[in-house]
């Protein structure tokens, strides 16, 4: 009975914490009271915060519509607190505008050692959003590390503490970036039976082509990414009309993100559910892109992290609009940050640490093409 009572306990301890509410000495089986958690044995501790660059290393020259790369630049992110260690990291591709000065910058500036309670996440990242404008990788980085300290305290996955039920997580794109037919052609046999749905960037003068490529070796399901690439609005339906009749299943950001008007009108005649990317950033953008676009997709770097993330979720099925997980090349450990909510979206493209070749954990992976979620508490990472 006392068993059965402290699992219950714990059981509403985690929905209320993904609520936004947080219960004192409910894990220990105490009696629980709202707002404020009493850990006896970190009760005199303190925050921690440590940054280091790290270069992601792409395993292929990844090329959208407006640039060529073959390497990221990062920050691996700890916060300790009391003898556990939660990671974080923020991605830098070249469109965020930031780099690894700047990231480092930012971390310099923040003092975590100011709050006694690493429960207090709401307070804790309104200071790090407030510290300056701008720098949402940055942001990210601490958010994810501080979510993934709070889930090993609580001894919790987030996708628990968030109520989901991690069987229903969807499976992930796998990306393929504008190239010559003969490296599609190969791209594409490499990852044949690994994948359930691919993903194609496009936006360039060679889009058939790229489509007609893979179709000529994958009958898989494709997402595309035009990446803004389309900037009349006539072109764009008719493109969109054309990848419906080759298997394309949805189109993301076709359009420029100035061109919101367009881009409404493009949407009510599609037949292919449109998502908002460059589009979007964060919380405060997803009710003025209800009606202009069918989905939204969410990425921590841009959006500052796991705790917004959820919040714009929870925003956009309220509008009635369609929900996409998407990420940066990454590790594992922003990768599997995101993956958490995963079992609540309706697409996924959370491909980014199979990109690299240079991956510092061990944490979500992709299982006959679909998201795998462990049990390890917190964003459920192993540093290797």
């Amino acid at each position: 009975m006392k068993q059965n009572r402290r699992q219950f306990l714990k059981t509403a301890t985690l929905a209320t914490l993904g609520s936004g509410l947080i219960v004192d000495g409910a894990l220990a089986g105490g009696k629980p009271a709202l707002f404020s958690v009493n850990r006896t044995a970190g009760r005199n501790a303190k925050m921690k915060l440590s940054f280091r660059p790290y270069e992601l290393q792409l395993r292929h020259v990844f090329t959208v519509a407006t640039y060529s790369r073959t390497t990221t630049p990062d920050v691996q992110v700890e916060i300790a607190y009391d003898g556990i260690v939660g990671y974080g990291e923020a991605s830098m591709p070249p469109y965020l505008g930031e780099t690894v000065e700047s990231v480092m910058n930012f971390l310099a500036k923040v003092n975590l050692e100011q709050f006694d309670d690493p429960f207090r996440l709401e307070d804790i990242l309104a200071y790090i959003d407030g510290i300056m404008p701008g720098n949402t990788a940055a942001k990210a980085s601490v958010d994810i590390a501080l979510h993934d300290l709070v889930g090993k305290l609580l001894g919790a996955p987030w996708y628990k503490i968030w109520g989901l039920d991690k069987e229903k997580t969807p499976s992930t794109t796998f990306t393929i970036g504008i190239d010559t037919a003969d490296v599609v052609r190969k791209k594409t046999e490499e990852v044949a039976g690994q994948f359930n749905i691919l993903k194609v960037k496009l936006g360039r003068e060679n889009d058939k082509e790229m489509i007609e490529t893979i179709r000529s070796v994958s009958d898989l399901p494709i997402a595309v990414d035009a990446n803004q690439g389309w900037t009349d609005k006539k072109y764009a339906l008719d493109m969109i009309h054309w990848l419906k009749e080759k298997g394309i299943v949805m189109v993301e950001q076709p359009m420029p993100k100035t061109q919101l008007d367009d881009m409404a009108w493009v949407t009510q005649h599609s037949p292919l559910p449109v998502f908002a990317d460059e589009s979007l950033q964060r919380l405060g953008d997803v009710a003025g892109l209800s009606g202009a676009f069918t989905g939204i997709n969410i990425k921590l770097m841009k959006c500052t992290g796991m705790r917004e993330a959820w919040k714009m979720v929870t925003l956009a099925r309220a509008l009635n609009m369609k929900v996409m997980v998407g990420c940066m090349t990454e590790t594992s450990c922003a990768i599997s940050a995101a993956a958490q909510f995963s079992p609540a979206v309706d697409f996924a493209d959370l491909d980014g640490a199979l990109l690299i070749a240079n991956d510092k954990f061990k944490g979500m992976e992709v299982v006959k093409g679909k998201i795998t979620l462990n049990d390890l508490p917190g964003i459920g990472v192993v540093k290797l």
